[in-house]
């Protein structure tokens, strides 16, 4: 796919077409006349910090940093998210759930391990704000979803239009107009209608229920997915501290969710 579409380029389009699905359905309820003008401008925050800023940043640090050590300091944002969880939504942990965020951590290094290597300073710079990006993006959609101050739907939709609109117009003079193959725009759309339009609704709405930190040590999970289904359909190979490290973030997840009550300041 990048070989045809730049990977900003990618994004704004992934995530604008994915307004696009959902938009004929906030039409027919009617969604977009029912928002206050304070509630515009959450969504706007919500879609140029996670869209915007913290995919853009993602995919430009990538220049000059590994994917490896990409997809590890990502992995992190659970720790970001657990203090603004803290400060920010005065929701707390118990010690069993800290204890499966260390373990989750924990695991989630080993994994990594191989092909772990220090990168460009500017690239870590980079990284960083997206990093910040993506916090802010996880906390401001649990205070959202939780207060059912928004919709589903509006919550998912309109972030997505705003900081994937943008997103587009920043590719457009720098990776110039879209020409790729019609299997290329077949997987834009896959991914715009199922991995973004519907994963992004489940997303929302879980948040209903999951804490910020919750959610987000879910997303842990994702890495070890795409290795299982690369090892099952390309036959890449699995060294034996990946396959423990998958074990122990799986074991970390799952003490996560273990919740009993969580405290509130």
């Amino acid at each position: 796919m990048l070989k045809d579409l730049g990977p900003l380029t990618i994004g704004g389009l992934r995530y604008f077409i994915g307004f696009l699905v959902l938009l004929p359905f906030m039409l027919r309820k009617g969604r977009l006349d029912a928002l206050p003008r304070r509630m515009w401008l959450r969504l706007l925050l919500i879609g140029l910090s996670a869209y915007t800023i913290g995919n853009g940043a993602m995919f430009w640090s990538l220049k000059y940093l590994p994917a490896t050590t990409v997809s590890f300091m990502m992995s992190m944002i659970t720790l970001l998210v657990l203090f603004g969880s803290i400060l920010w939504l005065k929701e707390i942990p118990t010690r069993l759930q800290t204890v499966g965020i260390l373990v989750t951590l924990g695991g989630t290094a080993l994994f990594f391990l191989v092909g772990l290597k220090p990168g460009e300073p500017l690239g870590m710079a980079i990284l960083s704000i997206g990093l910040i990006s993506f916090t802010l993006f996880g906390v401001l959609g649990r205070e959202a979803a939780r207060g059912q101050k928004v919709d589903t739907l509006s919550l998912t939709a309109i972030p997505l239009a705003l900081g994937g609109g943008l997103l587009l117009l920043v590719a457009l003079p720098l990776e110039g107009l879209p020409h790729a193959s019609p299997g290329t725009w077949g997987l834009v759309l896959w991914l715009a209608a199922v991995n973004t339009a519907l994963g992004y609704i489940l997303y929302n709405h879980a948040l209903q229920v999951l804490t910020a930190f919750e959610m987000n040590v879910m997303l842990n999970l994702s890495p070890l997915w795409t290795a299982l289904m690369a090892w099952f359909l390309l036959s890449e190979r699995l060294l034996l501290w990946q396959w423990i490290g998958m074990v122990i973030v799986v074991v970390g997840v799952a003490l996560v969710q273990r919740r009993q009550g969580i405290k509130s300041m």
